[in-house]
């Protein structure tokens, strides 16, 4: 079925509704979780994510800009592992750095939102939590030498099933934490929010229908990539270099090249990485 036409004026609405959505799943856990990192320096974020390809759609203003850009990575990873398989009020949970970047101190809650028995979009959230085993508590442990020393290291697996909580997954998350009170109260936290989500995402479905939701996320997604295109028309064409260093990676006293190549095509923009260590 062909996406419907949006007008500007409608299209400004939704666009303001759903970044509502998603500030507001944000202030939700601010004000439930249990550890300060996520109440006070709001070391979290969530965010509205495509049905089909994972990518950001919306994200909360006041969670760290940081996961802006690596949530919609862990969103696609439940996507590759449980795409086919995902059932409405399923909810997905990991820590896994290689798949959603950052630590693994940083807990990713996902959830698929269903209207109409359709898949309509992913939801997602994820906290800071206070610790998760490993060799020192809060996981800052200087003498690691890979990630399992840093802390338990948690693979995307399903949380529950239809609305169903495995409880299993809960017992075996806070018998590998130090603090498994805060774990459980920020945990609680993330849940309620995705489910705050799923309301207000009802909510706005049943006002506007979900062809034109769609539609409006659609046209947001072409027109960021058209703004996104205008600038870098506007900039000359060419290729630009640079380099820098870490003293080492805390294990061995050698030091590592971050090297970048930028090149501006027209409206395209290229960053080549090669060079790397």
């Amino acid at each position: 079925m062909p996406t419907p036409e949006i007008d500007p004026i409608t299209l400004a609405v939704l666009a303001g509704r759903m970044e509502q959505i998603a500030d507001e799943m944000d202030a939700t856990l601010f004000r439930s979780a249990f550890n300060p990192i996520i109440a006070e320096a709001h070391d979290a974020s969530h965010g509205i994510y495509h049905a089909s390809t994972g990518d950001t759609l919306v994200q909360g203003k006041s969670g760290l800009p940081i996961f802006v850009g690596v949530m919609s990575f862990a969103v696609k990873a439940v996507i590759d592992k449980f795409g086919d398989s995902a059932e409405d009020g399923d909810i997905f949970i990991f820590n896994d750095a290689h798949l959603g970047g950052t630590h693994l101190n940083d807990m990713r809650v996902i959830r698929p939102y269903y209207h109409e028995g359709k898949l309509f979009c992913w939801l997602a959230s994820v906290g800071h939590w206070h610790d998760l085993g490993g060799g020192a508590p809060g996981n800052y442990n200087p003498a690691a030498k890979d990630a399992f020393q840093e802390a338990f290291v948690l693979p995307p697996v399903r949380l529950a099933r239809r609305g169903e909580i495995n409880q299993d997954v809960i017992d075996i998350l806070m018998r590998n934490t130090r603090l498994p009170q805060s774990a459980e109260g920020d945990l609680n936290g993330q849940l309620g929010a995705l489910d705050l989500g799923v309301k207000r995402m009802g909510e706005l479905l049943g006002e506007y229908g979900g062809g034109t939701v769609a539609a409006a996320l659609a046209a947001l997604s072409d027109r960021a990539e058209t703004l996104m295109r205008a600038e870098l028309a506007t900039l000359p064409d060419g290729r630009w270099e640079a380099e820098d260093f870490l003293d080492n990676d805390g294990i061995t006293d050698t030091a590592l090249r971050i090297k970048v190549a930028l090149e501006i095509r027209g409206e395209e923009m290229v960053l080549d990485f090669a060079g790397t260590a």
